[in-house]
């Protein structure tokens, strides 16, 4: 998948901006807003709009079926299976594939008792993982777990005809860090604001950043904005002044 983060003026340049660098039109792409622009006061703390802006993985092209001329009229015609319920046998398909690819992966990891449950919200699909060894699965700060994510999702979108999200979750897990990623950004906003100075976390994945963010989405004491380049990118704290 292409991605990119973008700034601008505002948030729609941002966008239109990302847009035309990556040569496709917005039903293409989806947009995440990092950070929305910010005037300042009196010319300082002005702060630009940032999007992340990510390519969706593209429907796979259907291929023309030529039906040979019959002989004899056919007296009763087959109907063609409906649209919707080919769509739905996709998504089952891909669900099913990227269950058996999370299982192939497991075993290379000696891991031989994993349970994998599953559930469909829209466009979004969650595996859950249970096992003995779940802790290999999660690995340091959740790192293997979101490998792990982002290699499901390309298995998922490769037989899927719409686009498909995937998230995975081991034993909870995703709640935890959520919790304290929550619990983190308050100390640090509050480091800020007691040191006078910016804080920045550890480089962490695109969705752990926008929990900082909301998090803190309504102090008004501080800003909070990304910096460097995945998988580096990091985020920052500010006291405004």
């Amino acid at each position: 998948m292409k991605q990119i983060t973008q700034t601008g003026p505002t948030v729609e340049n941002a966008i239109s901006a990302a847009l035309e660098k990556l040569q496709v039109t917005r039903e293409q792409v989806s947009i995440q807003v990092i950070q929305t622009e910010k005037k300042g006061f009196l010319g300082f703390g002005a702060k630009q709009a940032e999007v992340e802006v990510t390519v969706n993985a593209p429907e796979p092209a259907v291929e023309e079926i030529v039906q040979p001329t019959a002989p004899e009229p056919v007296k009763e015609a087959i109907q063609p299976e409906s649209a919707e319920e080919s769509k739905a046998d996709l998504k089952e398909l891909a669900i099913r594939e990227t269950s058996d690819y999370i299982q192939t992966i497991a075993k290379g990891m000696k891991i031989d008792d994993l349970k994998i449950t599953h559930r469909q919200k829209g466009k979004t699909v969650s595996f859950h993982l249970e096992s003995e060894k779940v802790a290999m699965l999660i690995g340091k700060r959740g790192q293997t777990l979101n490998s792990l994510q982002q290699l499901a999702q390309l298995v998922a979108n490769k037989y899927s005809n719409q686009f498909l999200i995937v998230e995975l979750d081991a034993e909870n897990y995703r709640e935890r860090r959520q919790e304290t990623l929550e619990q983190l950004a308050d100390r640090m906003a509050d480091k800020a604001i007691r040191t006078g100075g910016r804080v920045q976390f550890e480089p962490m994945p695109s969705y752990e950043r926008k929990v900082i963010h909301q998090a803190l989405s309504r102090r008004l004491d501080i800003e909070t904005y990304s910096e460097g380049k995945d998988p580096n990118r990091y985020l920052v704290i500010e006291p405004l002044k």
